[in-house]
């Protein structure tokens, strides 16, 4: 994605009003997302160690940033993509119920982001996990599951018109549930981006399903690891996958805008056949991979929702610097300032 200089932009808050405003947005949202879906927060690595599987592979493609650590031997540590597998680690050592949860602020480093309006090198989401029946593991559980996220997403927009009148919401009433199958139908010539493009427009709220399975045509819709969404289980409606995104259109950029990434995790039998899928079964034999196969881990769903994407959404920015303090290159700082877009 290049960068976008919107027309005319005018930002709704002076940069130090938007500080306010950014500690009131992730206060109110976490403490509904965390009544909605019985969430207690716990706190969460930074780093992890290399070897175990506990990181997030995300599209498979993306280095983690690593160090070695003196201390053990100079045995290497990765800053953390994101908290997928280490969150249902917890969930079984805490011994949380089925309906019950946890969530934490993740921080991590990408460094192969280009940044722009909305990819930064650093990201900080709420992630969350949820321990659920195995007769939860269903379309209906995964969908109800999204309408409490985007119920308590647009709360927390409504709460900021309240403080600030001339940020009108944008949020439609309901969120539009489609699968990835359907979308290639219905725009067979289009890219996979293009048709999020389309169906964003069109709808206001979007969840995708299905994520990361092959469709008619041969190809994923894009690309997600293969041991922790469920993207190739059966469901009831007789299509693949168990995962998905919330996908809002942004008026302000004029664009599709990903809030989140989340779905109901492998268990044994579908990690087996997404391992198989990928071509990387030797991923069995890692702690967090052999243990979830012997049953040590509980059935759940999970995810992630960003942060500085959720304020920059409900405080209609322009780009994601300025809802948060990065790194960004020289020439995208001179492009910002000079159409009005002040970078933290």
């Amino acid at each position: 994605m290049a960068l976008i200089i919107p027309g005319q932009y005018r930002r709704k808050l002076l940069a130090e009003t938007t500080e306010t405003a950014i500690k009131m947005i992730k206060q109110d949202f976490q403490q509904r997302l965390a009544d909605a879906l019985c969430l207690r927060r716990v706190t969460a690595p930074l780093f992890v160690l290399e070897g175990t599987g506990l990181n997030d592979d995300l599209n498979g493609v993306e280095r983690p940033v690593s160090f070695p650590v003196r201390a053990m031997g100079e045995r290497r540590a990765e800053v953390v993509h994101s908290l997928a597998k280490w969150k249902r680690m917890k969930l079984a050592a805490y011994g949380i119920a089925p309906g019950y949860g946890l969530y934490t602020d993740m921080n991590a480093i990408r460094a192969d982001e280009e940044p722009d309006n909305l990819h930064s090198l650093y990201v900080d989401q709420w992630d969350w996990e949820q321990a659920i029946h195995a007769s939860d593991r269903n379309i209906d559980y995964l969908h109800s599951t999204v309408r409490k996220i985007y119920d308590a997403m647009r709360q927390s927009e409504l709460m900021i018109y309240s403080h600030y009148p001339h940020i009108t919401p944008r949020l439609p009433e309901k969120i539009t549930f489609i699968h990835t199958e359907e979308l290639l139908q219905r725009y067979p010539t289009l890219t996979s981006y293009e048709r999020e493009y389309a169906a964003a427009r069109e709808h206001g709220a979007i969840f995708i399903t299905g994520i990361g399975a092959r469709l008619s045509n041969g190809e994923p819709h894009d690309g997600r690891a293969p041991d922790y969404d469920d993207w190739i289980s059966d469901s009831n409606d007789g299509r693949q996958g168990l995962n998905g995104d919330i996908i809002v259109w942004d008026t302000v950029l004029d664009r599709p805008v990903e809030l989140s990434s989340m779905g109901i995790r492998v268990n044994a039998i579908s990690l087996r056949r997404q391992l198989h899928e990928r071509g990387c079964e030797e991923r069995a034999s890692l702690d967090f991979h052999s243990r979830l196969l012997r049953g040590e881990y509980p059935d759940s769903i999970g995810g992630g929702i960003g942060q500085s994407r959720l304020c920059m959404y409900l405080l209609q920015k322009a780009h994601i610097g300025e809802v948060q303090a990065s790194l960004w290159p020289e020439e995208q700082i001179a492009a910002c300032a000079a159409a009005g877009i002040e970078l933290m």
